[in-house]
């Protein structure tokens, strides 16, 4: 068996390779818009996120799945490139996971996006000692059978989970119960709770799957946590913003990197958004992961979007 070594994180997840179109605004049903370019940049929520923590000076490894082209291929340098320790299974014959991005000047991005079955991970396809070797598993859940058992060898070997979800894949309530920082887009916790107003669906998600912090990612309104006893507010920064894509992947790079150091969670909430914030200006998922340096000077001395929350009770 091979001697797997030891790294900060694993990512069990996503990749993709996006064509980013920048245009002016989005089209109306019918109508003609010239493009000014389309270029070929890669992403993927758990790739990116690996990519950024590598960055950071992280050890990292990345799990996933890609087909047999030439994206492939260019995920792999990519990896290669950055240090990344890379475990990509191929699937016979088909094409990697894609998406077509329409990015508006206001830097806001409409995804297309096809992705064959055939790149579905498998958790026979995973080796424990991949996830085993770690300080913390970073998962997407998208497929969801692989992403449960990595979870379940995580949490036996005492080992944080953190979940980026913006989709209820099917088979998604067993994964839930196995992971310590649930972090979902916006619609997530009322969509699994049935209850729209956050400060009542995250603590209910948090007692439901007995989660040590639930949060939701509200774009340019920040950030809102709950920690099983206070709730957590982070607004967002304010920047030029060029490209939204990507960002919830930084935010979540940015979250770990501050869990790994044992930050308390507000200040693992500001250097998330801090880190989110600075990627979106520039195009494409991983257009702009700067340096430590700089996003803890803006965390510092960035100025921030106005409050959403102002309720008794949030920090």
């Amino acid at each position: 068996m091979p001697n797997f070594s030891k790294v900060d994180v694993v990512g069990v997840g996503l990749n993709a390779a996006d064509t980013l179109i920048p245009v002016a605004h989005y089209p109306a049903c019918g109508s003609k818009v010239e493009i000014r370019s389309a270029n070929v940049l890669l992403g993927g929520q758990t790739a990116s996120a690996m990519i950024a923590c590598q960055r950071w000076g992280l050890r990292t490894r990345y799990v996933g799945k890609v087909g047999e082209d030439a994206a492939a291929e260019l995920h792999r340098a990519e990896f290669a490139r950055r240090g990344v320790e890379a475990h990509l299974l191929t699937a016979p014959g088909c094409h990697s996971q894609q998406a077509f991005i329409l990015v508006d000047d206001s830097g806001e991005r409409t995804v297309f996006w096809k992705r064959d079955d055939r790149l579905t991970l498998r958790p026979e396809e995973l080796d424990r000692e991949w996830i085993v070797n770690s300080r913390a598993l970073h998962i997407d859940g998208h497929d969801t059978a692989a992403a449960t058992a990595a979870a379940g060898w995580a949490r036996a070997a005492g080992i944080p989970v953190i979940a980026d979800l913006d989709e209820l894949y099917p088979g998604v309530e067993a994964l839930l119960r196995t992971v310590d920082y649930l972090i979902t887009s916006r619609d997530i916790p009322g969509r699994l709770i049935g209850e729209q107003d956050l400060r009542k669906s995250l603590p209910a998600m948090q007692r439901r799957y007995n989660s040590r912090v639930t949060a939701a990612t509200l774009g340019h309104e920040g950030v809102l946590a709950w920690d099983g006893a206070n709730f957590r507010y982070a607004p967002a920064f304010r920047v030029e913003t060029k490209d939204t894509t990507g960002s919830g992947d930084i935010f979540h790079a940015g979250f770990i990197y501050g869990l790994l150091q044992g930050w308390p969670l507000p200040r693992q909430l500001d250097f998330a958004c801090a880190a989110a914030a600075l990627n979106c200006t520039a195009v494409g998922a991983r257009g702009a992961i700067h340096s430590l340096e700089s996003i803890e000077h803006l965390t510092a001395n960035g100025a921030r979007h106005s409050s959403a929350f102002n309720a008794p009770g949030l920090a």
